[in-house]
Formats: C-alpha cells, structure tokens, sequence
C-alpha cells in the first residue's frame, strides 16, 4: 500500500477573510491621521441621519444596543442598509417602509415588520394602510404570515393608543 504525504492547502476563505477586514481597518487607518478622530464616512451619516427621519428625531434602542455589542455590524446597517438604500430617493419614505413592511411580513420577521410598520406610521400611513399590507401578504406568502402580521400590529397599534376600525373589507 502506497503512503502519500499531504501537502497543507491554504484555507482561502479564511484568508480571504482575514484580508478583508485588514483591508478595511487599513482603509480606515488611513481616513486619519495618528491621533486625529476619524473623518465621518459620508454613507454613515447619511444612515444616521435617515435613521433620525424615520424614528422623529429619537434614538433607535435596538440600533444603539447594535453599536455598543456589535459596533461593525452597526457600522455596515448604518452605511449600506440605512445611507446607501434606505437613502435612496426613487421611492418615498413611507412607500419605502410600506413595502419593507410586506417583505419582513413574509419573511416571518415579526421584529422587523414592527419596527418599519411604526417608522411608517411616523411617516404618515394610516393604521388602514398598515393593515391593506398584512391583506396582501397573504397572497405571496400564505395566511398563517399574515395573521402572525395582524397580530405584531396589533401589539403595534396598543402601543402607541391607536384604535383602529376594524370591519370587513
């Protein structure tokens, strides 16, 4: 029986990995001068800023929460989600937030669809707007999402004193 030796492979994921986040601390490093805070990243302040718009000036506990824990995670959702999507100026706001509204709906994201669901009411929807979006997601994604949708806006509704009419449509 012939024995061969295995050369070792080098673990290109990892590697990749490890250089992109050398990379970015590298990018970074390089926004300032030793000692110099960093210069704001135009993309965050713009995430920031939207996240203002969205929440009426308040802080986001579940964002600030993200920044004390997982600063990177919270850096990248302030840059990418918030300044470079969620900033965008082809739909609205609230139209933005009434369609992210059905996709975390659909996705079973009870969280999610709470949180944009009442960054939609600040932005002027109407609690039968909100509730038009729980209609139609049973169409792409079946009853059982909507009904656990109704009953995340409801809680949503409690909340903040709302009393809805609630018949038939």
């Amino acid at each position: 029986m012939e024995t061969r030796h295995l050369r070792p492979r080098p673990i290109r994921g990892l590697l990749c990995t490890v250089t992109l986040f050398v990379g970015v601390g590298a990018l970074h490093a390089q926004a300032s001068p030793a000692g110099a805070p960093p210069s704001p990243d135009p993309r965050y302040e713009r995430g920031l800023q939207v996240l203002r718009e969205l929440n009426q000036g308040q802080t986001q506990p579940v964002f600030e929460a993200m920044r004390r824990e997982f600063p990177f995670l919270a850096d990248s959702t302030a840059s990418y989600a918030l300044g470079d999507v969620w900033g965008r100026q082809v739909l609205d706001p609230k139209t933005r937030q009434l369609a992210a509204m059905a996709a975390f709906a659909s996705l079973g994201l009870r969280s999610f669809f709470k949180t944009h669901a009442g960054y939609a009411l600040n932005l002027g929807a109407t609690p039968e707007e909100l509730k038009e979006i729980v209609y139609l997601v049973t169409v792409p994604a079946g009853f059982p999402r909507a009904i656990e949708a109704s009953q995340t806006l409801q809680e949503l509704f409690a909340e903040r004193g709302l009393n809805p009419a609630g018949g038939r449509r």
